[in-house]
């Protein structure tokens, strides 16, 4: 189900009807919110020495906690190709709108710029809501509107540098055989690449994570290798000064993890 904007009556039409006193009978007309543009933000660095630490003994090696971001980043390098397979999360209803995103990306960790491609997982309005998506800021996401996407979906992505100022991007619904891809101008210094469970900003503002169980990242690929994943390339999340989101140590090859909702740190998955 992908996230539509409700119809907003053109100018002309409320203009004539409050013109006219007929507003009061067409309250819709007037009131039609659009939609929040969705961001997928940089990484919002907590400090180490004051977040508060998940339920597990491999806690004290992370590497990073987020406000807004929990997985595996990697740096220290220019990173110039990356891919990333993950399972659609279903997530749970909420009293109130909560979000998720499980993406693949380059810059962000460290930097303001970032090139990303994923999906969403989201409780809006008393409905649950998964879409795909690409971004490159400063620009929110653009929702892919040719993809149809479920809880349990398998998804592939790759982002690729072609070497001439220009980057394309490619996502597949290996479950439903749909692939999206798009070539786009980026500029980024490429100093990161990472597979990520994140919280969007909404309205400017990192948005309540939604509770999406937990989901898997496997395999993944970065310049073309295996990115060697250790435990000090992973963060885990926390809102509230609460752990909400927390990923298992690296599987036995080194290219993959699980990440689950809530506290307690998942077993890595087998290889």
């Amino acid at each position: 189900m992908t996230r539509t904007t409700a119809w907003k009556a053109p100018v002309w039409v409320t203009a004539s009807l409050a013109a006219a006193g007929a507003l009061a009978a067409w309250p819709h007309l007037a009131a039609a919110p659009a939609t929040p543009a969705i961001y997928h933000a940089p990484r919002q660095a907590l400090s180490p020495n004051t977040a508060p630490k998940p339920n597990s003994i491999r806690a004290a090696s992370f590497g990073w906690s987020a406000s807004n971001w929990s997985g595996y980043a990697i740096t220290g390098s220019t990173y110039n190709d990356i891919t990333g397979n993950w399972i659609v999360p279903a997530v749970s209803p909420s009293k109130k709108n909560t979000y998720s995103s499980s993406w693949i990306g380059i810059d962000g960790f460290n930097n303001s710029d970032l090139i990303q491609t994923g999906t969403e997982q989201d409780y809006v309005n008393g409905h649950a809501q998964y879409d795909a998506w690409w971004e490159i800021l400063p620009a929110p996401e653009t929702v892919i509107l040719s993809m149809t996407i479920a809880p349990g979906d398998h998804m592939s992505a790759h982002i690729h540098n072609n070497g001439n100022g220009t980057w394309t991007i490619t996502l597949t619904d290996v479950t439903r055989n749909e692939t999206f891809t798009t070539t786009q101008s980026y500029s980024g210094p490429a100093s990161s690449a990472e597979w990520i469970q994140e919280a969007p900003e909404i309205g400017g503002r990192i948005a309540t994570l939604a509770n999406y169980g937990e989901t898997t990242f496997d395999p993944g690929t970065v310049n073309g290798g295996n990115p060697g994943l250790t435990i000090s390339d992973g963060g885990y999340m926390v809102q509230n000064n609460a752990v909400v989101s927390v990923p298992s140590a690296p599987d036995s090859d080194t290219d993959g993890f699980n990440v689950a909702y809530g506290s307690n740190q998942p077993a890595p998955p087998a290889s």
